[in-house]
C-alpha cells in the first residue's frame, strides 16, 4: 500500500484483503453481492431544485434522504453528503454502510440520489452524468441554509467521486467555508481511458449490467417526456462509448463521447483542490483507470491523501479480521476514520 502523506497516521491500517478475494474481480463482485445486515432509521426527504423547467416540463429536482442527529448538537456535527456511482442511488450498499457508521460517530448524513436516480425519474426531465457537479453544490447550499450547518464533508464512489473532487477542484480557494473535506472512492477522474477498459472482454459483464440499466432507464424517458427523448437512438447502443455518444453527449450538451470525456472529468483540477481531501483507489481496480499525469498531480497536491492498495477491486475493498474492523469494510472505515477529525464539537 502506498500513501501520499502521512496525514492519516493516525487511522489510516493496512489494507489486507480478505482470504480468497485477492484478486479485482473477485473483490468488486463479493462487495457487490455479499448480503449486508443494516437498518437505518426513518430519513426525512429533501427536494433540491437543480435545474429549472426543460421543454415544457417542471424543474429537475434530485431527492436527498437526510439523517440529523439531535436537534440541540445537530448544528455542531459534521455532515456527510454521500454520492453514490454510475446507476446506484440513496440505497446502495455503500451509501447505507457509510451512513450508519457515520451516524453511530455522532455525524449527520445526507444521502443523494443523483438526477433520476432511486425511482425519481418523474423528478427530473434532464438527465444525470459525470458533469453534474453542480448539483452537489446545490445540495450544499440547501443543507447549510436550512439547517445552519458549520461543517459539512462530500463522501462519492467512483462517478459520485469525479462529481465531489470535480466540484471542489473548480472552486480551489474559493469552496465555501463550510466544506471541511472531501473523500473519493476508486474515483472516475479519467473518463475516456475509464470507457475504453470497460469495453475489455474482460470487463463486458460489467458494461452489460450498467447498459442494461442505463437503456433502460432512456426508454422510460422516452415515455415519460417524448418531447425530450421522443428520438432517443437506443438500439444501436453496445458499449458504454456509445451510449456516451447517442444519450449523454445529445442530451447532456456535449459535441460527442470525447468532448464529455475531456470536459466533465474531474482530472483537469486534481492540482487545484485546496481543502482536505482523502482519494481511496485499489491498483486491481478491473475498469477504473488514472493517468499518470492525473496521479502526478495529486501526489504534488499538499491538500490531497492518495491511498493506493495492491487490491481491493472497484469499490469493495473486503478487508481480513486482522485489519481490525468488524465488518471488513476497510474503505468505509479508513473514511470514517479521516472524517472523525472534521467533528467540530463531539461533546453530547
Amino acid at each position: 500500500m502506498s500513501v501520499s502523506s502521512q496525514i492519516g497516521a493516525g487511522w489510516l491500517t493496512d489494507f489486507v484483503p480478505r482470504r480468497g478475494l485477492s484478486n479485482g474481480h473477485l473483490q468488486t463482485l463479493a462487495g457487490n453481492f455479499l448480503p449486508r445486515r443494516l437498518q437505518l432509521p426513518e430519513p426525512e426527504s429533501l427536494l433540491v431544485e437543480v435545474e429549472g423547467p426543460v421543454a415544457g416540463y417542471g424543474p429537475t429536482r434530485v431527492l436527498c434522504h437526510c439523517h440529523w442527529q439531535r436537534r440541540e448538537i445537530c448544528r455542531e456535527r459534521l455532515t456527510l453528503i454521500l454520492v453514490h456511482g454510475l446507476e446506484g442511488s440513496s440505497s446502495s450498499k455503500y451509501i447505507v454502510g457509510n451512513t450508519a457508521r457515520a451516524l453511530a460517530a455522532g455525524m449527520n448524513v445526507v444521502r443523494m440520489n443523483m438526477r433520476s436516480c432511486g425511482g425519481t425519474d418523474e423528478l427530473s426531465p434532464t438527465i444525470y452524468h459525470s458533469g453534474r457537479s453542480g448539483d452537489v453544490g446545490r445540495v450544499l447550499e440547501a443543507i447549510v441554509r436550512e439547517q445552519d450547518l458549520g461543517a459539512v464533508a462530500l463522501v462519492g464512489y467512483s462517478m459520485g467521486a469525479n462529481l465531489v473532487l470535480k466540484y471542489a477542484g473548480e472552486l480551489g480557494g474559493s469552496a465555501p467555508a463550510q466544506l471541511k473535506a472531501v473523500v473519493g472512492v476508486s474515483p472516475l477522474m479519467d473518463l475516456a481511458p475509464s470507457s475504453a477498459a470497460l469495453h475489455l472482454p474482460q470487463n463486458r459483464i460489467y458494461e452489460w449490467h450498467f447498459l442494461r440499466n442505463m437503456v433502460a432507464r432512456v426508454r422510460r424517458r422516452m415515455q415519460l417526456y417524448p418531447r425530450i427523448y421522443g428520438g432517443a437512438a437506443v438500439d444501436r447502443i453496445r458499449s458504454m462509448r456509445d451510449f456516451d455518444d447517442a444519450i449523454v453527449a445529445r442530451y447532456g450538451g456535449f459535441r460527442n463521447a470525447d468532448d464529455y470525456y475531456c470536459r466533465v472529468a474531474s482530472s483537469r483540477v486534481a492540482g487545484e483542490l485546496r481543502v482536505p481531501t482523502l482519494i481511496l483507489r485499489a491498483l486491481d481496480d478491473p475498469f477504473i483507470r488514472m493517468l499518470p499525469e492525473t496521479r502526478a498531480a495529486l501526489l504534488a497536491n499538499p491538500h490531497v491523501t492518495l491511498v493506493e492498495t495492491r487490491h481491493g477491486g472497484h469499490c469493495a475493498f473486503l478487508a481480513s479480521a486482522s485489519n481490525g474492523s468488524r465488518d471488513g469494510r476497510w474503505a468505509e472505515q479508513t473514511l470514517a476514520g479521516f472524517l472523525n477529525g472534521f467533528q467540530p464539537n463531539l461533546a453530547g
